[in-house]
């Protein structure tokens, strides 16, 4: 076996594969997101953030937001105050898509919860279901086992 040689493309060729690919992937960006009218949201509020995640009835995420993408660090993150900016930059990715009706699913435990919800409704968006979503034991931890002496 000889040596194998490897055939280096020019920067102009990957250029043009890269626009190529690029503009598919926009092109089918485009599409989805006109057909979707209606969508969910899911809000994950837990005790250090709070997470939003707008996503088309299928569960395909469109788009997202949390407490500390928009600039809070440390324990403001997990304030109902940074839920409602949350929301309301949620709210924008939704009037840019021009979603209509939305269903909100609530997870979690921590302060942001009803915030989130009051200035989603504030924003003026159709909230057609509000549901919790929390998981919640129903058997307890493994009990430990007997002692023996």
């Amino acid at each position: 076996m000889g040596k194998k040689r490897i055939i280096q493309q020019s920067e102009e060729e990957l250029l043009k594969e890269r626009e190529k690919v690029e503009t598919k992937v926009k092109k089918e960006a485009k599409e989805t997101l006109k057909k979707v009218k209606e969508g969910k949201i899911c809000i994950l509020s837990s005790y250090n953030n709070t997470i939003i995640t707008l996503t088309d009835l299928e569960g395909n995420v469109l788009g997202w937001a949390s407490a500390g993408s928009i600039g809070f660090k440390g324990t403001k993150k997990a304030t109902p105050f940074a839920a409602s900016k949350v929301a309301e930059a949620i709210t924008q990715i939704v009037q840019k898509i021009g979603i209509e009706k939305i269903e909100v699913l609530v997870k979690g435990i921590g302060s942001g919860r009803e915030s989130a919800i009051r200035s989603l409704a504030a924003r003026g968006l159709k909230i057609v279901s509000i549901k919790d979503t929390t998981p919640v034991p129903h058997n307890g931890c493994r009990q430990p086992k007997v002692r023996r002496v």
